[in-house]
């Protein structure tokens, strides 16, 4: 369920920094940090099972990140 979660976040960021690229910044900042909640939250289990709880929150930042910057980079090659 959150993986389908994560995917709907990306896809709305994606779109949302293709029409106006501007306004797409907050919104992704925003899910960064929670998700770095998250990561950090997990990051405190002891050991291995720190970084196996910390690694989903990790990884969906990135393309979180990822998402929104193609959006932007898309919209800056687009010929309008």
């Amino acid at each position: 369920m959150i993986l389908v979660g994560i995917i709907a976040v990306c896809v709305v960021l994606a779109v949302l920094a293709f029409f106006v690229p501007r306004l797409s910044r907050r919104p992704e900042r925003g899910t960064q940090r929670t998700l770095g909640l998250g990561s950090r939250a997990g990051g405190k289990a002891p050991g291995i099972l720190g970084r196996l709880f910390s690694k989903p929150f990790r990884s969906s930042s990135k393309a979180v990140g990822r998402s929104g910057s193609a959006g932007r980079r898309t919209r800056g090659h687009m010929p309008f």
